[in-house]
């Protein structure tokens, strides 16, 4: 279990100001007066991840009609997540590499090999045959990237605070798709 603190509700986001893989500026400071999902994820080959990266983004033109932005954190090297066309056409949504995991040290982003085991023994090769039907990549983890990272949300008001906060409790446990559009329609 990581030592790293946990967000709470009402409590100023840590601020960023990093290049995404698409080489562009993503400061946070510059998304006040917007709602955001700033989402963390494992690695570019999680089918598990790259399952929820992909209903996200099903979901971006709605979202952003709404009024909310998403910003999404991976612990691959910007290298891997350019690798397959999947992450290159997150797009327009900011799509950050953090293989030294400093943000998600920030965010409190939970390590757990318990939490891990028991998804992959329990969800895994469903999860892995339900990626690859849609086309998503499947990989084994290079560089850095760590098998017992636990995927977090978190979403921000207007005035970068965190409002919901959702730490994982297991690879397919993610804040409800209708959670996030209430609150980018409140």
């Amino acid at each position: 279990m990581s030592e790293s603190l946990t967000l709470t509700i009402n409590t100023p986001s840590p601020n960023f100001d990093l290049i995404d893989i698409f080489d562009r500026r993503v400061n946070l400071k510059d998304y006040r007066g917007k709602k955001v999902l700033v989402a963390f994820f494992r690695h570019a080959g999680c089918p598990f991840c790259n399952i929820r990266v992909h209903r996200l983004q099903k979901r971006h033109a709605e979202f952003k009609a709404l009024g909310l932005e998403m910003i999404f954190f991976f612990e691959s090297e910007a290298k891997v997540l350019k690798s397959h066309a999947f992450h290159i056409d997150v797009n327009p949504i900011p799509l950050i590499a953090d293989p030294e995991k400093v943000w998600y040290t920030k965010y409190g982003i939970e390590s757990s090999g318990m939490k891990s085991a028991i998804s992959h023994a329990t969800t895994f090769f469903q999860t892995v045959i339900q990626a690859k039907m849609k086309g998503l990549p499947v990989h084994m983890m290079e560089g850095k990237e760590s098998i017992k990272t636990i995927p977090a949300e978190f979403l921000l008001d207007e005035k970068g605070m965190v409002k919901k906060v959702h730490y994982a409790k297991n690879l397919t446990d993610r804040m409800k798709l209708e959670t996030i559009a209430e609150f980018a329609n409140s």
